[in-house]
């Protein structure tokens, strides 16, 4: 059975027989912005519970749910509760038919009844729908609180684990917020407007349940509300204000509801979302519910005809939504379809042409909660921006993004304020060309039931945890500003991923990922390279603060000019390299003797005229034999090392390999010393032998 509501509510009601002396209400609720079922019963007592007006109350509620008048009955049932009557059932029905009609502000009341007077064997999901109706008024150390509870009952629930992950949230919103300017439109009516839509003829297509009739027989009798039907309005020259809108011609609107369109390239198919209605015939689930069905139409002479129905809708689930990939071949949509996550999922389904399609595929885990994910638009860059209220944010449905990935889609980003409020945001659309584009949203301040804003880009979204490291950099002897110097960034396996250069202030900013090892190097010629290590840490856009204070240099004076250099000096000392240290019977090169390595690679290739000798020792562990060879072999890879790595002609820097014929201490053949000790004689030398 359907019931003639808009598309932000399809009621479909059953009415049963009274059963013992008791009132059953079935209803099935389907709402514009989840794709939800809420089977709501609510069984009441009149022998024992209600006096005769009660009674006749409650007999007007049921010819008002009988005539779909469903805010009547609501209202009815609201003055039985005043009237002083209570239960777990009443408040929980009435806080949800508030929040499932997108009221979330008038939910809070009835939730916080229920949860008060009943905590005892409460159904979780009342706990996370009266979380989000605190967020719609704002209350959010409340919805928090409400929020540790749900985790602490459900524990595996995507959105319980997520609110615990992200529960500095607030901070994350403020910092991604501002990225956007919108603007509210004449276009919409004290109705309901929303899911725009870019049709690529300079248009903006939406739904809209304006009526040009006030005597139109097409209303609702629970509202006195149109159904919806599709509409487009040009763009004027300000690519952000729109004309009048005019109803879209041809078959493509019918007496039910119509909405949520996506456009082909060039404009001659579009995909839109109806009730199920297909050739002139309402269709039911095996519940006599109708639900929503995707179309595709063909523009025809002005004219939308062809009217055909995907393949994969049903009868028994709802598939609506639609958003078609730049190049034609994906198709997404939302859906509560078998292998749903939650309450609505979205999915992708390859367009294979002549009216043919692949088997749709739920995005997963980083999209899909147990929530409501809903109205996805994919970018032509091949963002994913859509609806939920499963992922953490403002309040009722937040607006994200999702970047694509090897993997399928990146974690989801709130997009953040002005287009985020407490209150439903959905229907986000992007002209990633010039960064203007249309969204929706239930919030105060606007014309009718639902208003459609258009917004123009102004900062790019944060789509991955980075970080930043900034500093300045002086001359250690002036303290003056150092402009120019090259800002190096190094990975852990020290290949460079990053190059800055500092400004006329000394200055620099380099932006990084998180969770990661760095080693950050100051360049500048007639200065010492200098360099420091790092670790990122999760924290989104956090600042690190790295000055570098530079000592100059020349090429008789490698540190300072106050240090005369001469032949035979050890050029790791002068730079005051940390010793380079081999493990025992070990001649590999350590990470730690990297980072060493290459200020001696960097010295020699600022200093093409200076020639070194590298000398390798061991301790006095093994045979005199044995140590040499491991000398030799510690020499060998030092230099294969600065040869390879720092592109040094290998004439320049010779080598000897002394094996423990030079102790650093008394450690001599016999003599009991620590590890420590050794290992202060297992080291390379870097003797400068030419300088001119």
């Amino acid at each position: 059975m359907f019931s003639n509501t808009p598309w932000k509510q399809v009621f479909n009601i059953k009415f049963w027989d009274r059963l013992k002396n008791h009132t059953l209400f079935f209803a099935s609720i389907f709402i514009k912005r989840n794709l939800i079922s809420l089977w709501a019963f609510i069984l009441l007592s009149s022998s024992q519970l209600f006096s005769q007006d009660q009674d006749k109350l409650i007999t007007k509620a049921d010819q008002s749910f009988t005539a779909f008048a469903y805010i009547d009955a609501r209202a009815i049932y609201i003055d039985v509760a005043q009237r002083g009557y209570s239960s777990q059932n009443l408040y929980a029905k009435l806080g949800d038919s508030f929040y499932f009609t997108g009221d979330l502000e008038d939910s809070v009341i009835w939730y916080e009844k229920l949860i008060q007077n009943y905590p005892e064997d409460l159904n979780p999901e009342y706990l996370f729908r009266y979380a989000q109706s605190l967020k719609s008024v704002e209350r959010y150390k409340e919805a928090d609180n409400i929020m540790d509870q749900f985790y602490a009952i459900t524990g595996n629930d995507k959105r319980a684990r997520s609110f615990i992950e992200k529960r500095n949230y607030l901070d994350f919103i403020e910092m991604q917020s501002g990225k956007y300017d919108i603007f509210p439109l004449s276009i919409n009516s004290k109705n309901s407007e929303y899911a725009p839509s870019f049709n690529n003829k300079n248009q903006i297509v939406f739904a809209s349940s304006r009526s040009k009739n006030t005597n139109d027989s097409k209303l609702h009798k629970w509202n006195k509300m149109p159904f919806l039907d599709i509409f487009s309005s040009n763009i004027k020259e300000d690519q952000i204000t729109l004309e009048d809108p005019v109803k879209l011609k041809g078959k493509i609107n019918t007496k039910f509801h119509e909405s949520s369109t996506s456009f082909s390239k060039d404009g001659q198919t579009v995909y839109f979302s109806r009730n199920n209605y297909t050739n002139n015939k309402l269709g039911t689930s095996k519940k006599g519910v109708v639900l929503l069905k995707l179309y595709k139409a063909t523009l025809k002479d002005g004219t939308w005809t062809d009217i055909e129905e995907l393949s994969f809708s049903s009868d028994e689930y709802s598939v609506s939504h639609p958003s078609l990939s730049a190049d034609g071949t994906k198709l997404y949509f939302a859906s509560d379809m078998p292998g749903s996550m939650g309450q609505s999922d979205l999915f992708v389904v390859d367009v294979l042409g002549d009216g043919k399609y692949g088997e749709p595929k739920n995005l997963g885990g980083n999209i899909n909660t147990e929530g409501r994910e809903t109205f996805p638009y994919i970018s032509s860059s091949g963002r994913l921006y859509f609806s939920s209220d499963g992922h953490v944010g403002l309040g009722g449905l937040d607006i994200f993004v999702s970047v694509p990935n090897e993997s399928g889609f990146s974690n989801a980003f709130n997009i953040g304020k002005p287009v985020n409020s407490s209150k439903d945001d959905f229907t986000f659309v992007l002209n990633e060309d010039t960064k203007i584009g249309y969204f929706a949203s239930n919030r105060k301040g606007g014309k009718g039931n639902d208003d459609i804003y258009s917004f123009k880009q102004t900062e790019e979204l944060i789509t991955s945890c980075m970080q930043y490291i900034e500093g300045t950099i002086t001359d250690s002897a002036t303290g003056e500003p150092l402009l120019r110097t090259d800002i190096i960034v190094l990975d852990k396996n020290k290949n460079t991923i990053h190059q800055a250069v500092s400004d006329l202030k000394g200055k620099y900013k380099i932006k990084v990922p998180c969770n990661e090892s760095y080693t950050i190097r100051a360049e500048l010629n007639e200065y010492m390279p200098k360099e420091v290590s790092l670790e990122t840490t999760g924290i989104f856009e956090f600042i690190h603060n790295i000055p570098f204070v530079l000592e100059k240099t020349g090429v008789q004076k490698l540190l300072s000019t106050r240090v005369e250099i001469t032949i035979g000096d050890d050029l790791g000392k002068i730079l005051q390299l940390e010793p380079i240290y081999f493990g025992l019977d070990d001649y590999e090169i350590s990470p730690n003797a990297e980072v060493e390595l290459q200020k001696i690679i960097s010295a020699m290739n600022k200093y093409p005229e200076l020639k070194i000798e590298v000398r390798s020792h061991t301790d006095s562990r093994s045979s005199h034999w044995y140590n040499k060879r491991l000398s030799v072999k510690r020499m060998r890879a030092t230099i294969k090392y600065i040869v390879r790595e720092g592109n040094v002609n290998w004439r320049r820097i010779p080598g000897k390999a002394y094996g423990e014929r030079r102790l650093m201490n008394k450690c001599a053949d016999g003599v009991d010393c620590t590890e420590e000790e050794h290992q202060e004689n297992r080291r390379s030398e870097f003797i400068i032998i030419k300088m001119k």
